[in-house]
């Protein structure tokens, strides 16, 4: 496990939060291997797997139910970690690669309206004075106005701007770099911040290339940027806003607008258009609804 783990991390360039994922899974699934009287990889069976794949459905004492996805997320760590041991030599064969992963039921992303990220933009407005209230806003404008991940802004530099011609560099996942365009009110708003608040923020701190900092002047982190899309949330009255809200919401006005999918597959970062194509769906049913109340041989 150690092995595999150290491949995709250094030849396959996961992100630390997947490697968090990963490791977690595949110390769940040495356990119940071990309670199972396997004391090798190579002892393993396709039934061993089906009984650790069952388990995580069923729950137990000290673990609740996964879902369907999340039990397909850690029968991906657990068959990668087979295939691996089998391409090593370390097995004689692969006792995963016919267990199939529970098919999760299809979710459409969570967007919001327009007027709602408005209103969630706005909602920033009563700290407008303050550094935090400016970050606050940059930050927010800046999720919405690129797209980027939480994960992706938090780990900007300043380096990583430029504002003059609305650019920002971003880090992916698999540390995979891509140029996304800015919108005016996000570089108004970053270019703010810069300017009257980070440099107060910088001085509690000591000092460091991070675009967004937190009150420390230490560079926010991940949690920290959900508490302030949360915060904006609860003051907007905006239920069910996840970390991806804005990024969803992104991609979902862009093609509302007209946008082109693949173009919005690159601003997105998405290895393959076939995930993209998903906010597709999220449009049509936007037509529907408006087929629905606008026409007069569809109303009920």
């Amino acid at each position: 496990m150690r092995t595999y783990l150290g491949h995709l991390a250094v030849e396959r360039g996961l992100a630390a939060n997947t490697l968090s994922s990963y490791r977690r899974d595949l110390r769940r699934y040495a356990e119940v291997q071990d309670a199972r009287g396997r004391t090798a990889i190579g002892e393993i069976t396709e039934d061993d797997v089906r009984a650790f794949l069952a388990g995580l459905r069923e729950g137990d004492a000290e673990h609740p139910p996964l879902s369907a996805g999340s039990a397909a997320r850690a029968l991906v760590a657990v068959r990668g970690l087979h295939r691996f041991a089998l391409r090593e030599g370390l097995a004689a064969g692969d006792p995963a690669h016919g267990v199939k992963p529970p098919t999760p039921p299809r979710r459409l992303p969570k967007a919001i309206s327009l007027d709602d990220v408005e209103r969630l933009l706005a909602a920033t407005a009563g700290d407008a004075g303050t550094p935090r209230g400016l970050r606050d806003r940059a930050l927010l404008e800046l999720l919405y106005g690129s797209g980027a991940r939480i994960s992706e802004a938090v780990g900007l530099d300043v380096d990583d701007l430029d504002l003059r011609d609305g650019f920002a560099r971003v880090a992916g996942k698999g540390g995979k770099a891509r140029v996304v365009p800015i919108g005016d009110y996000a570089r108004e708003a970053v270019d703010a911040y810069l300017v009257r608040a980070r440099p107060r923020l910088a001085g509690a701190g000591r000092g460091g290339p991070a675009l967004f900092l937190n009150a420390r002047g230490g560079r926010l982190s991940r949690q920290g940027a959900w508490m302030v899309l949360r915060a904006a949330a609860d003051r907007a009255r905006l239920s069910e806003v996840s970390p991806h809200t804005l990024r969803h919401s992104f991609a979902t006005h862009l093609l509302d607008g007209g946008a082109d999918v693949r173009v919005v597959q690159e601003l997105l970062g998405h290895a393959s258009v076939t995930t993209t194509q998903v906010y597709t769906l999220v449009t049509v049913q936007l037509l529907r609804e408006v087929y629905a109340t606008s026409h007069p041989r569809a109303r009920s």
